[in-house]
């Protein structure tokens, strides 16, 4: 029976990468992952690289690709005609992507003498030092430390179940093989509106019913607002309080039954329906009760700030646990769990955890919103400059949205930066940055920011927040 140090369980951005740092950090580790591909062989990085994060930047690149030639390139004075997509091409494209880089990872184990076991992992109990795991269709294994990195799974709703064809969860969104004519999408979050948002570019009709009465009610109010503006004017049909009554197929149609936020009956029939309410975590079949392992209302393992679950030696990280179902998340939470297994001072600080969205435009966050900032009484300033009034952006030809920062009245601490416009996902980083190091606004408006660069934008809203701007 093998025995190792560490046994991480999932090879997602939380697994994968525990596993890696647990072997630089000199402890026999193995990684065991069930996860398939379409051809049935193993692939490594969870839903992430698989069906998530990685294929589905591939489809929205190529999608606004398309848009840009088709409508945005004239203003540059660059014309084409008979413009034509070969979705084909774009689908092998992410599949080519998706495939170096779950090959990336299996390298990746190999150079850091990480053993790699395929099947699925089920805790058995524990002898002495050792815990025992089960790998389905394999050997039983022991490690004296367990890591719990099992993700997350698309919630069902129990009205429109999925079938893999015409209703589908994320991964069905991303492997349509023809354009749909008229898309229906349940859930404007993240994944909704980044499907929808990919797939109304390709030319179809898309309409998204969002339950929740406020738009993308985690992001700051007043990026919601010109974020609902922005996505309604490039065609998406929105629709909030949106309540899903029932779901019906027929001669290969799907009827959504619904009523709207004053009650009254509407009916949708569409090609395709995309169920995008969210994620669960994936716990099933851990044998979490066999071992005493303890879990919320939600299904998540309970853990401290510092990724230890009520079970001696057992950790569990990214969306399995408690915190923002992010990718990124789950990958700092490994490494800390790797490095406080080693003996080492772990670390990962929740607060400074940036969101994105990775529609046109893009929109981020870190730290708190103006809203939140309201609701516990924090005094606070705010700075803000739009993208319009930057020459680097005006360039691009892409120039709508703004940099709004929040900073404390008395001690001009960041407490929170909001953007929404183009590359928000790369400009974050500097705000990251800034209340990871608890900056203030003036520290951030002091330092030279390139010219002309979009950074420009996070420089006139620091020195916004104290009024004073220079460039509008």
């Amino acid at each position: 029976m093998a025995e190792f140090d560490v046994i991480v369980i999932g090879a997602g951005p939380g697994g994968y990468v525990s596993a890696i740092r647990s072997a630089q950090l000199g402890l026999n580790t193995a990684c065991i992952d069930e996860w398939k591909n379409s051809q049935g062989k193993q692939s490594l990085g969870g839903t992430c690289l698989n069906v998530g994060c990685i294929p589905s930047k591939a489809l929205l690149e190529s999608s606004e690709n398309f848009e840009r030639v088709s409508h945005d390139f004239s203003a540059h004075g660059i014309t084409a005609s008979g413009v034509q997509y070969d979705l084909a091409k774009m689908l092998a494209r992410k599949d080519k992507i998706v495939s170096d880089f779950t090959s990336g990872i299996v390298q990746l184990f190999k150079k850091n003498k990480v053993t790699s076991l395929h099947g699925r992992a089920q805790l058995l109990g524990r002898e002495g030092d050792f815990w025992r795991v089960g790998v389905a269709g394999g050997d039983e294994v022991r490690a004296k430390h367990i890591v719990i990195a099992t993700g997350s799974t698309p919630r069902v709703l129990p009205q429109a179940p999925f079938d893999g064809i015409n209703i589908v969860d994320n991964s069905g969104a991303l492997s349509f093989t023809q354009t749909p004519k008229h898309l229906v999408v349940i859930g404007a979050g993240v994944i909704g509106l980044e499907l929808g948002s990919v797939w109304r570019r390709l030319g179809a009709e898309v309409t998204l019913l969002e339950a929740m009465p406020t738009f993308i009610p985690i992001a700051d109010e007043q990026v919601s607002k010109e974020a609902l503006r922005a996505f309604t004017k490039q065609g998406l049909k929105i629709h909030l309080g949106a309540q899903i009554d029932g779901v019906e197929q027929e001669a290969g149609t799907v009827k959504i039954k619904w009523h709207d936020a004053q009650g009254i009956a509407q009916e949708l029939v569409a090609d395709k329906l995309v169920v995008a309410v969210g994620r669960v975590a994936n716990t099933q079949g851990l044998g979490a009760e066999t071992v005493g392992l303890k879990l919320d209302n939600g299904g998540r393992v309970e853990v401290d700030d510092h990724c230890r679950s009520n079970l001696p030696n057992v950790y569990a990280v990214g969306d399995v646990v408690r915190g923002p179902m992010l990718a990124h998340k789950a990958s700092e939470e490994g490494v800390m769990v790797a490095e406080l297994i080693a003996g080492q001072a772990g670390h990962c600080d929740l607060n400074v955890v940036p969101g994105i969205m990775y529609t046109a435009p893009e929109i981020a966050w870190v730290g708190k919103t103006e809203q939140q900032l309201k609701e516990s009484g924090v005094n606070y300033k705010a700075g803000q400059f739009p993208f319009m009034a930057n020459g680097r952006a005006r360039s691009l030809g892409d120039a709508s949205g703004f940099v709004k920062i929040l900073a404390d009245t008395k001690t001009d601490r960041i407490l929170g930066v909001h953007i929404i416009g183009p590359m928000a996902s790369e400009l974050i980083q500097q705000a990251v940055l800034a209340l990871a190091f608890s900056a203030s606004s003036e520290d951030l408006a002091r330092i030279i920011h390139a010219h002309p660069s979009l950074s420009e934008v996070v420089h006139e809203a620091a020195l916004a927040v104290d009024k004073r701007a220079i460039h509008i």
